[in-house]
């Protein structure tokens, strides 16, 4: 029986995997027959990004002639970057379904509960305690009543271990929801260790649709020889691995990555279907992000893996070492050196497909219940 479904995540975060994450499983939930549609939820923490009159330190917030020195130094910069947001804006109009109304806080989902037979919570980094999202009580779903069904998609800690004075909140909160998914295996031990029983394992939603349902995007084409850089931190190792490989193909750098000083191209201020384009049409991708990995094995691609600044390296360690790609996370300049190997996606693949069987049924068999 067709279900109206309601899902929440980091919605409109301007960040090309929550954007890509947040279109596929409603798209992966309308194939199954059902009418799926995000929550516009939006709250002050994840609001701020555009902000053009934002003063980010104190210490320029302390008169208002400090105030407009501050602003003069950052706005031509900020209105630049305006373009990003644009681009990520007419994306959501296109492809995500969201609900009308907006909403900021979860009182406000209470005191308005959006009309669904289902609410799923999900994927992306909704529960990572690291940032002020994973101790918001709305994207563990505390707004849903409790005669409906909940359940979580692939929700992610994304980091290792939660800090103790929020285990008492998160096993209270999570223990509401009928069906639990994690997208990391340490998201399942996280759980465990709080006395939280039957909790899964499963994919982030990307890997939900087939690589032919990503080629439907009017993808713009860049068809020149070159490698992506994907590199939160500035990373050295990245920058050292992108010469190599840069050296070795012959080909240009480009990157998304506004922080990347050493690029032949840089398409920052674009959005999602130019991301998509670099990763499928890239010689070779070296990378710090989730998405960018999950990307990679989509379009089997060639790349490398390095660790994030913040301690959110969970993601991409288990989903390497699921599928026996481990070896790809490089940690030392010696490591960066040496590399030479080359994926095997006949292999990889026979691997990735069982885990993501394994999630579709769990996704069903929720929706079923």
């Amino acid at each position: 029986m067709p279900l109206k479904i309601k899902t929440i995540t980091c919605h409109e975060v301007y960040n090309y995997g929550a954007s890509l994450q947040e279109y596929a499983l409603l798209i992966y939930l309308e194939e199954l027959g059902h009418q799926a549609m995000t929550i516009h939820y939006k709250p002050d923490y994840l609001s701020q990004h555009f902000n053009l009159w934002r003063i980010s330190s104190p210490k320029w917030n302390k008169n208002i002639i400090l105030r407009f020195i501050y602003l003069t130094i950052k706005l031509p910069a900020r209105i630049k970057i305006l373009k990003r947001k644009r681009s990520f804006d007419k994306f959501s109009e296109k492809y995500i379904k969201r609900t009308q109304k907006l909403y900021r806080t979860n009182d406000d989902l209470k005191n308005d509960i959006p009309e669904a037979d289902a609410y799923i919570c999900g994927s992306d980094q909704i529960w990572n305690s690291f940032f002020q999202n994973g101790k918001d009580p709305a994207f563990y779903l505390n707004f849903a009543p409790d005669n409906k069904l909940k359940i979580s998609y692939a929700a992610s800690f994304a980091i290792d271990q939660i800090a103790e004075e929020l285990k008492s909140f998160v096993k209270k909160s999570v223990e509401r929801i009928d069906h639990i998914s994690v997208r990391e295996t340490s998201g399942v031990t996280i759980l465990n260790d709080l006395g939280v029983e039957n909790v899964l394992q499963v994919m982030d939603p990307v890997f939900l649709l087939k690589k032919e349902a990503w080629n439907e995007f009017e993808l713009p084409m860049i068809d020149e020889n070159f490698i992506f850089i994907y590199d939160f931190d500035s990373n050295i190792l990245v920058k050292k691995m992108a010469m190599k490989m840069k050296e070795k193909y012959n080909a240009k750098i480009y990157t998304v990555n506004s922080n990347i000083n050493y690029a032949d191209r840089n398409f920052n201020l674009e959005g999602p279907e130019t991301y998509l384009s670099l990763v499928k049409n890239a010689k070779f991708i070296v990378t710090n992000s989730f998405h960018a990995v999950a990307f990679s094995l989509i379009f089997e691609k060639q790349f490398v893996v390095f660790n994030r600044v913040e301690k959110i390296n969970t993601r991409m360690r288990d989903l390497l070492q699921s599928i026996s790609l481990r070896n790809l996370l490089l940690l030392s300049e010696e490591s960066v050196t040496t590399f030479n190997y080359t994926i095997d996606y006949t292999q990889t693949n026979i691997q990735l497909n069982k885990l993501v069987e394994k999630s579709k049924h769990f996704l069903n068999q929720a929706l079923e219940e």
